[in-house]
């Protein structure tokens, strides 16, 4: 691996095991045993070296979905949807820590322009990734309006059910529930 590779595990263990907030340069120095002043040269600073940290833990999240959804779905966008929200809630628990690191970085957001944009870049693009999965197509085959549409939609379920899942384990509903009050909230009255 090459140094700026090592930084890269290296931060992605620290906000595994100290959370996004708490981790300090150095912590990231000894987690990947590079140079403390490697990080100022490879990412122009910790900040920017731990947003780069939590996209891309969170893009190799995402492959997870990806991969499942295009290997195994051959049907409707609803058979999708209820393949995406099943690895969701499967995987979940062994990427808490991944993920409450995130929440992280959101709070640091309104205070930080580099953070934001990172996280808006990633927005953008995880919901351009989830449109097209769910639509089976290439995302470069995805258009700006379903994009906002959606993709945002997608995305808010993702994004909802982590959240939930940080504060309350216990309070995720069943694939069957969820899917249940999708199709409610779609089709009232069905």
């Amino acid at each position: 691996m090459s140094q700026r590779e090592d930084l890269l595990a290296g931060a992605k263990k620290c906000l595994i095991e100290k959370g996004y907030s708490k981790t300090t340069a150095r912590d990231i120095a000894a987690a990947s045993g590079a140079h403390l002043a490697s990080i100022g040269y490879h990412f122009g600073s910790k900040d920017n070296l731990m947003n780069t940290a939590v996209i891309e833990a969170t893009r190799e999240w995402g492959n997870v979905f990806e991969r499942a959804v295009r290997e195994t779905a051959t049907g409707s966008p609803e058979e999708r949807i209820r393949l995406l929200v099943t690895v969701l809630f499967e995987s979940i628990p062994e990427q808490r820590d991944l993920m409450v690191a995130g929440v992280e970085a959101y709070a640091q957001s309104p205070f930080n322009e580099d953070i934001r944009t990172a996280l808006t870049e990633g927005h953008q693009e995880a919901r351009r990734e989830l449109a097209a999965l769910i639509l089976d197509v290439p995302s470069d085959q995805v258009d700006p309006g379903t994009v906002a549409g959606l993709g945002s939609m997608i995305y808010n379920i993702v994004t909802g059910y982590v959240q939930q899942y940080i504060v309350a384990p216990d309070s995720l509903p069943t694939v069957d529930q969820a899917m249940e009050g999708l199709r409610a909230l779609v089709s009232p009255g069905t």
